[in-house]
């Protein structure tokens, strides 16, 4: 694989930015200013119900069930029911939540040294995330990110969510790269992955499991897996 890319397209949470860590911190903060746990009601049991009900709902805002709106109001609505609050208003938390977020600057281990080996070997770094326009720059403004990426595609900007043909097209087009010179490297499966083989460039997928699927049947797509990302500096 070595010297044979030209253009890497990076995914940016929990590839770079460590959001499982982060999202945490940010709704703790956003808990604590609310006063939920003046409510009866735990920080844990708390977020491990939203957990749940925002992985439902990108999944749905994905596919184009519903719009950005009723996304970022319902993960916390449902949430709500479930636990029985009746005092909190959805979309209040909500916006609270979406300011604490890009204050968190939680990396991925490894994630600086791997961007810089790659800037110092001369390769041309973008990332292609979904999420909203405003959250992610601020992401990789406060983390110290966005200096390393020549362009950034975020699917609120380009109406084209991951992992449709549409956002790898539009990357690969506006960044002058060629197909067979780009690679995409990203930790979800289903939205990275396979995103980007349906599109046609070959992929790294960065599991932090022990492989949780059947790679065989997709060798012939040059799919390659890492645990760690200092492993692509063996790979690039």
């Amino acid at each position: 694989m070595k010297k044979r890319y030209s253009h890497i397209f990076f995914d940016l949470d929990n590839t770079l930015w460590d959001f499982e860590t982060n999202s945490k911190h940010a709704m703790k903060a956003t808990f604590d200013e609310l006063k939920l746990y003046d409510k009866n009601i735990g920080f844990e049991e708390f977020y491990e119900v939203y957990s749940v009900n925002n992985t439902k709902m990108w999944a749905a805002y994905r596919k184009k069930q519903i719009q950005k709106k009723e996304l970022t109001r319902q993960r916390f609505q449902l949430t709500f029911d479930t636990l029985q609050l009746k005092t909190v208003d959805a979309q209040e938390m909500n916006d609270l939540y979406l300011k604490e977020m890009p204050k968190q600057a939680h990396l991925v281990d490894g994630a600086i040294d791997v961007l810089s080996y790659l800037k110092t070997q001369g390769y041309k770094l973008f990332i292609i995330t979904n999420g909203f326009k405003d959250v992610q720059h601020k992401k990789l403004q406060s983390s110290g990110l966005a200096s390393y990426f020549d362009k950034v595609f975020i699917s609120e900007e380009i109406k084209c969510p991951k992992p449709a043909k549409g956002i790898f097209e539009y990357a690969v087009k506006s960044s002058n790269a060629k197909k067979t010179a780009s690679i995409m490297i990203g930790d979800d499966w289903e939205v990275d992955i396979l995103g980007a083989v349906n599109f046609g460039i070959d992929s790294v997928f960065y599991s932090q499991n022990s492989n949780p699927v059947d790679l065989q049947k997709n060798r012939k797509n040059s799919i390659s897996v890492i645990s760690y990302l200092n492993e692509l500096t063996s790979l690039l």
